[in-house]
């Protein structure tokens, strides 16, 4: 009778010991997915590419008003936030951007590099967005991603289209960027070795 008593409590025993082991929470790297970050890692950090994107198209509205109807007409736009420091001969700055597809409301996490190359010292601070007339552009530019070379300079001209895009930037045809900075829009870029593409972690 002890015997049957003695093996019932045992089995007891397993069956709390085996709740207990499928009620410990998951670890932080358990609960990682395939790109290294959390969850709740993940979540907060588009949360902050979305807040960068917002505070960007605010500041363009601000200081160009007429790139709001050019952006929602468009088949897409991107929106990009850079920080780069450059210190005596070598340099480069990083940045995040956030891509919308105006037709499917679709979100696509970018990133920005940039290296340059030169004497200098100083710490330099832009917002770019990027906006696309036709859809195989914008596809293009989050498939593939786009690269500046060494050297990439434009001005801002006249368009054709009544001022819809006053304070653009043409890279190509179908293809405009505006450049912000602590002064407002920029009328020249200038983009050494820049390289945009799709950000893994995010997407």
């Amino acid at each position: 009778m002890n015997s049957c008593r003695h093996t019932f409590t045992r089995a007891i025993l397993v069956v709390l010991a085996l709740c207990l082991v499928s009620a410990v929470p998951v670890s932080a790297d358990e609960s990682k997915n395939d790109s290294g970050l959390s969850k709740a890692e993940k979540t907060k950090k588009r949360a902050e590419v979305q807040k960068m994107a917002d505070q960007t198209l605010a500041k363009l509205y601000k200081a160009e008003p007429s790139a709001k109807s050019a952006i929602a007409k468009s088949a897409g736009y991107a929106t990009f936030s850079n920080f780069g420091m450059k210190i005596l001969v070598a340099g480069g700055g990083t940045g995040k951007g956030l891509a919308v597809n105006n037709k499917t409301g679709k979100k696509t996490y970018m990133k920005m590099v940039e290296v340059q190359a030169g004497l200098g010292l100083g710490i330099k601070k832009f917002r770019v967005i990027w906006v696309f007339d036709h859809q195989s552009d914008y596809e293009n530019f989050i498939n593939q991603g786009f690269e500046f070379g060494g050297q990439a300079t434009a001005a801002a001209k006249v368009n054709e289209d009544g001022g819809a895009r006053q304070g653009a930037i043409s890279v190509k045809e179908g293809v405009w960027i505006y450049q912000l900075t602590d002064q407002g829009v920029a009328l020249e870029l200038t983009l050494k070795g820049t390289k945009y593409y799709k950000n893994k972690q995010l997407n």
